[in-house]
């Protein structure tokens, strides 16, 4: 069978009774067998669950008919989760040895969410372990491969998240974003990735990075179908204390676009460059106004964030001790133990108003600077990434460079404000190009508006990799 692509067609299949949502999953199942090994997407893929599921969603259509999908918007959505998401009683490693046959005993509020709503669990996908990194090669259960092209890197660190919808192996999938860890697998497996506004969705049950800088979100092919999504994971939980009811915002009005001048500059690929430059002629062909805007700070961007994450992470890796739960202190990675001691050296005495205070306080200066052009444009557009996907190994050696991946994605999260990662074409070499829009915060709807009209007449979105 032909796997759909979008959550639309996925149900109008099955509200059809051209497939079952049992046929969906046996023909996920079947292509993970026949590819996975090659890709590496998934850590554990759970054939029995999504198979009972599946069942389940396949009975609810049979008895309510069209009403089973008012009532479960995801009945029959195959779904991928990342490993750093608790899924009660099926393991979460966070793609670390240390917890490598952990399996905990309640699951994150977004799960419990999509499960409620219909979708089936197809199984936990691989990242860069603890979410550190950029390109999906630091997981300790082995790298991520691109379904377009092997060779090369899918972004990370939400990797398997992101070749897991490119390759099929699901319908969608859900990612976290620190530092562009969803908006970069989507900008390099042709996906679309939505960053959410910081306490917009719970991050209770997601294993903690740096808990001022997580964002909980998700893969897909369509910016209607991450609509649709965000809508059933969003809002409070009692749990998180740092999310909020927050109206959504959006605008009839004619939408006005801010280019940072700053993202635009020497060391942006030429390919990226031009695939943004013909995506602001479609807006501008479309009544969306354009201005030059001006971050002067974001320079700084990148140091503030390497300062302030690895503090957090440093903080929050605390925990594991190899008492409680989970193996050694000694199984974490080089890129674990990294980060670790350079997070506990600027928040150690002597060194923490020397680093850690002052990257605080430019960080304030640059929300500010957000802030302030958010009150002349309803959107930003920017790359994701400087290059696109670049080939395995190629910055391993040289963690400096790595992290300059990020250089694009940090201002959402330094600032707390929602981006989305959409498709716009590939290269001369096949490779998936893409754009980011980013809006203030609770403007999702804004950002999804914007992302519609593009897909309306695009269709990068729905080009599938050839395995």
């Amino acid at each position: 069978m032909d796997i759909p692509l979008t959550i639309t067609e996925t149900q109008k299949g099955l509200l059809e009774k051209k497939f079952t949502a049992v046929d969906l999953v046996d023909a996920y199942l079947a292509r993970i067998k026949a590819f996975d090994k090659d890709i590496n997407a998934f850590i554990t893929v759970s054939d029995e669950l999504a198979y009972a599921q599946a069942k389940e969603a396949d009975q609810k259509i049979a008895e309510l008919g069209k009403k089973a999908f008012e009532q479960f918007p995801l009945l029959g959505v195959v779904t991928a989760y990342k490993d750093i998401f608790l899924t009660k009683g099926l393991r979460t490693t966070a793609a670390s040895k240390v917890l490598e046959s952990y399996v905990p005993p309640y699951s994150a509020t977004s799960v419990e969410r999509l499960t409620d709503a219909g979708a089936i669990c197809i199984g936990k996908t691989n990242l860069d372990a603890w979410a550190h990194g950029s390109s999906g090669e630091n997981s300790d259960f082995g790298p991520t491969k691109n379904p377009w092209n092997k060779e090369y890197v899918p972004g990370g660190s939400s990797s398997g998240a992101g070749a897991s919808p490119a390759a099929n192996f699901s319908l969608i999938a859900t990612g976290t974003d620190t530092c562009g860890s969803i908006r970069l697998p989507a900008n390099y497996c042709g996906l679309v990735g939505l960053k959410p506004t910081y306490g917009a969705v719970s991050r209770y049950g997601i294993i903690a990075m740096a808990s001022s800088l997580d964002t909980v979100g998700h893969l897909t092919r369509s910016v209607d179908d991450a609509r649709t999504v965000f809508n059933i994971t969003k809002g409070e939980d009692g749990k998180d204390g740092v999310v909020k009811n927050m109206p959504m915002t959006s605008t009839d009005k004619k939408l006005k676009i801010g280019i940072p001048k700053e993202f635009f500059v020497e060391g942006l690929d030429s390919e990226v460059r031009k695939s943004i430059d013909e995506v602001i002629e479609f807006y501008k062909r479309h009544d969306v106004e354009f201005v030059e805007v001006s971050l002067p700070h974001m320079k700084y961007g990148i140091s503030v964030y390497y300062i302030i994450q690895p503090a957090e992470v440093s903080s929050n890796l605390a925990r594991y001790d190899g008492i409680r739960y989970g193996n050694a202190r000694s199984t974490f990675s080089d890129e674990a133990k990294r980060r670790i001691m350079l997070g506990s050296y600027v928040l150690s005495s002597g060194y923490y108003d020397a680093y850690y205070l002052k990257a605080m306080k430019v960080r304030t200066i640059i929300r500010t600077e957000v802030n302030e052009i958010f009150e002349k444009v309803d959107a930003m557009i920017a790359p994701v990434a400087p290059t696109p996907p670049f080939k395995l190994g190629a910055k391993v050696d040289d963690p400096l460079q790595m992290y300059l991946t990020d250089v694009y994605a940090a201002t959402a999260n330094l600032t707390g404000i929602p981006s989305l990662a959409i498709p716009s074409g590939f290269t001369k070499n096949g490779l998936p190009l893409g754009f980011q829009l980013m809006g203030p915060r609770f403007a999702e709807e804004t950002l999804f508006t914007l992302g519609e009209m593009y897909q309306k007449e695009t269709t990068f979105h729905l080009k599938a990799a050839k395995l």
